[in-house]
C-alpha cells in the first residue's frame, strides 16, 4: 500500500531527486515520508508525519547528502501515522536503513525475540524488526545482499524491501507479492513501487518476481534468487522493458487534479483497449470457453466491472459467470469448484492482495486462471495462466475512472467473441455489437463535453446532502453500485447501491421530502419496471436524479432533474458511457465539499494488505 524508491546516483546528491520521486509515488499513500542517504560512512534521515510537501518545507529534504540513497510514503497498517512510525526504520546502531511495502504478519513474534536478545526497538510498525534481523545477519557474512537473503526466509507475509547500509554504495532490494522494479538509466540505478517514480530518469525497467533480489550499484543490477534456506544463486539480468508512457502521461496536464484528467482521458483509454489484437481475445475467450464454470475475482471497482459482465456474458454469450468479492473468495469456495472451472481475475494494478490470495488458493486446487490487469508484469500476471492488458496507461487518481472504463470495454468485447463461440451470437451480430463497441468513445468524449457544465450545477444543489440512492435495474446495477461508490470515496457522503427492485425490500424506509435518488436508466429491457419504483420513490417525496436518454421523454417528465445522454448504438455496454454523469458528479462533489479528490482518506491505490 506505501511507495518506496532507492536510486543510486552517479553524479550529485540524490536527495532532491528522491523527495521528486516520492511525490510521484504519493497516490500510494501520504499519511507520512521520509528519506535515509548515505555519505563519508553516516545514514542521514528525514522523516515526519504528514504530506510530502509539508514535510519538505519544514525539513527540507533536499539538503540531505549523498549520491544514494532510500525513500517511502506511507500508508498505515501497523502503528498511527506518526514521525516514530514513518520510513525509513533503522537497526541499534543507525548504520542500516529500510523501506518497506507490504505486511510482515509475524512481526510480534519476531519482535518479542528481537528484545529478548537486546535490540531497540522504537517504533509500533511491523517493518522495524527487518533492519535488525539483518543487523543480526551481518555479524555472518560481509555482504549486504547474503545478510539480506539470509533473514527474508523469517519475513511471513508480503512486502518490498529496499536497504541501504552507511559504509557502502549500494542498495539490496528484494520482494514477495509486493510490487518492485527496477530501473536502468544513464545517471543511475534505481528501484521503485511503480515506474511513474522514475520515469523522469529511465523508460528503462525491470519487474522484479517473488523470490528475488537485486543488489544495485553505480555499475548496474546483480539478480538472485533466493530460497527459504537463505542461499542466493545468481540469475542472467533480464533485457529491460522500454515503457511506452512518457512523464507527462503521470503528470495532471494542466487540470487541477488527476481524477478529471483521467475521466477526460477515458475515450482515449477506450480507444485503445477497443485496438487489443484479435488474436490475444481470442485465445483468452477459447479458455473460457473451454470451461464449464467462469468464476470472476475482484474487489472494488473491478468487482462492479465483474458484476457488469455478468449481464454482458448473459445476454450476449448465453453464459453464466459467478461474480466473488475477492476477500470473500477462499471462504466463499474453500471446497474444490474442480478442473472444469476458469477463474478471471479483474485488477487495476495487478497488486491487490485480495485478489492474488484468492487465484493463489484456486489455482492450488487447480484451475486454470486468467486476468485482466492495466500493469505489465504485476503480480497476477505471472499467477495468470492468460492475462488481457487493458490499455488505459498510468492512472494517478486513487478513485479508479478510466481503469473501469477499460475494463468494462475488455469484457464487452470478451462477452461478444464468447457469444460467436457458443453460438449464442451469429457473425453478423457480432459484427454489428463490435463495430457499436467501437463508437463508444467518441460518445464518451460527446458526454464530457455536454453533460460536464451542467453535472457541475447539480453538484451543487446536493452538495449538502448526506446520503443518496444510486438504483438501477440489470446490468445498471453495477453502474449504480460504482456511482455509490464513487462519491463514498471522495465527497465523503454516505450512499448506497441498489437493484432498484430491491430498494422497495427494507431501503425504501429511509426515503422522506427532498432525499435525493439517482436513477441509471438507460432505454433497455429494465426500463418499463423501473419506472414504477421512480413513482415508489417519488410518492415519498425523493428528489429524482434521472441518467437517461434525452429521447425518453416519460422519464424526463416524471424527474426533478435530468442528465441526458445520446441513444447508444448497443444497450448491452451502457455501463461504459452511463458511469462517466456519476464519476464527475462525484468529482464536483468532492471539490465542492472541499476535498482533494485525488488523495481520499483512508484509501490508497493499490491495496496490497489484506
Amino acid at each position: 500500500m506505501c511507495g518506496i524508491i532507492g536510486a543510486i546516483h552517479t553524479k550529485g546528491n540524490v536527495a532532491s531527486l528522491l523527495r521528486q520521486s516520492l511525490k510521484r509515488l504519493e497516490y500510494r499513500g501520504y499519511d507520512s515520508s521520509g528519506i535515509a542517504t548515505a555519505a563519508n560512512g553516516i545514514l542521514h534521515i528525514k522523516k515526519d508525519k504528514g504530506k510530502i510537501d509539508d514535510i519538505h518545507q519544514r525539513l527540507n529534504f533536499d539538503t540531505l547528502p549523498g549520491n544514494i540513497g532510500i525513500g517511502h510514503t506511507r500508508w498505515a497498517t501497523h502503528g498511527s501515522p506518526s514521525k516514530a512510525n514513518a520510513h525509513p526504520h533503522t537497526d541499534c546502531l543507525n548504520r542500516l536503513a529500510v523501506v518497506h511495502n507490504g505486511i510482515i504478519e509475524n512481526y510480534q513474534e519476531l519482535r518479542k525475540n528481537l528484545m529478548e536478545n537486546g535490540h531497540q526497538l522504537r517504533s509500533e510498525t511491523d517493518t522495524e524488526v527487518i533492519p535488525h534481523l539483518i543487523e543480526d545477519a551481518l555479524h555472518q557474512t560481509s555482504r549486504l545482499d547474503q545478510a539480506v537473503a539470509q533473514i527474508l526466509p523469517q519475513l511471513e507475509g508480503s512486502y518490498a524491501i529496499v536497504v541501504i547500509e552507511a559504509h557502502r554504495n549500494e542498495l539490496v532490494a528484494a520482494r514477495q507479492e509486493s510490487p518492485l522494479i527496477i530501473g536502468l538509466g544513464n545517471q543511475g540505478v534505481y528501484c521503485a513501487s511503480d515506474v511513474p517514480a522514475f520515469l523522469p530518469m529511465t523508460r528503462k525497467t525491470i519487474v522484479l518476481e517473488d523470490d528475488e533480489l537485486v543488489l544495485l550499484t553505480a555499475q548496474g543490477a546483480l539478480l538472485s534468487r533466493f530460497n527459504q534456506s537463505g542461499d542466493l544463486s545468481h540469475l542472467s539480468l533480464r533485457l529491460p522493458t522500454v515503457v511506452q508512457w512518457t512523464i507527462d502521461m503521470a503528470q495532471k496536464g494542466g487540470y487541477p487534479h488527476f481524477m478529471l484528467k483521467e475521466i477526460h482521458e477515458q475515450p482515449k483509454a477506450l480507444q485503445d483497449t477497443l485496438r487489443i489484437r484479435k488474436p490475444d481475445l481470442m485465445g483468452f475467450t477459447e479458455i473460457l470457453h473451454n470451461h464449464r464454470h467462469i468464476i470472476t475475482f475482484a474487489a472494488g471497482t473491478a468487482f462492479h466491472a465483474t458484476l457488469a459482465a455478468k449481464y454482458m456474458f448473459s445476454h450476449n454469450a448465453n453464459r453464466l459467470i459467478h461474480n466473488i468479492i475477492a476477500s470473500e473468495g477462499p471462504d466463499t469456495v474453500a471446497a474444490s469448484p474442480g478442473e472444469d472451472s476458469v477463474v478471471l481475475a479483474v485488477s487495476q494494478s495487478g497488486e491487490t492482495i485480495d485478489t492474488i490470495h484468492a487465484v493463489k488458493h484456486l489455482k492450488k486446487q487447480g484451475c486454470t486462471v486468467v486476468a485482466i490487469t492495466n500493469t505489465v508484469g504485476s503480480s497476477i500476471t505471472r499467477l495468470a495462466d492468460q492475462v488481457l492488458y487493458t490499455q488505459a496507461g498510468p492512472e494517478i487518481g486513487v478513485a479508479a475512472t478510466k481503469t473501469f472504463a477499460t475494463q468494462l470495454a475488455t469484457l464487452a468485447s470478451l462477452s461478444v467473441y464468447l457469444g460467436t463461440m457458443t453460438g449464442a451470437l451469429k457473425k453478423k451480430e457480432q459484427k454489428e455489437l463490435l463495430e457499436a463497441l467501437n463508437q463508444f468513445p467518441n460518445i464518451i468524449q460527446s458526454v464530457i463535453r455536454n453533460q460536464e457544465s451542467m453535472i457541475k450545477v447539480a453538484a451543487q444543489e446536493y452538495v449538502t446532502k448526506s446520503d443518496f440512492f444510486f438504483l438501477g435495474r440489470g446490468i445498471s446495477t453495477a453502474t449504480a453500485m460504482e456511482g455509490a461508490l464513487k462519491i463514498k470515496e471522495i465527497a465523503y457522503v454516505h450512499a448506497e447501491g441498489y437493484p432498484a427492485g430491491e430498494s422497495k425490500h427494507g431501503a425504501i424506509a429511509l426515503v422522506e421530502p427532498g432525499f435525493p435518488v439517482i436513477f441509471v436508466a438507460p432505454n433497455d429491457s429494465t426500463r418499463r419496471h423501473l419506472e414504477g419504483n421512480v413513482m415508489e420513490m417519488k410518492a415519498r417525496g425523493a428528489r429524482i436524479v434521472a441518467i437517461c436518454s434525452a429521447q425518453d421523454k416519460a422519464l424526463i417528465n416524471l424527474s426533478d432533474q435530468v442528465i441526458p445522454l445520446p441513444q447508444l448504438p448497443s444497450l448491452s455496454f451502457s455501463p461504459i458511457c452511463y458511469v462517466v454523469p456519476l464519476q464527475l458528479l462525484a468529482y464536483y462533489a468532492a471539490i465542492l465539499r472541499g476535498h482533494n479528490p485525488d488523495q481520499p482518506r483512508n484509501l490508497a491505490k493499490a491495496v496490497t494488505v489484506l
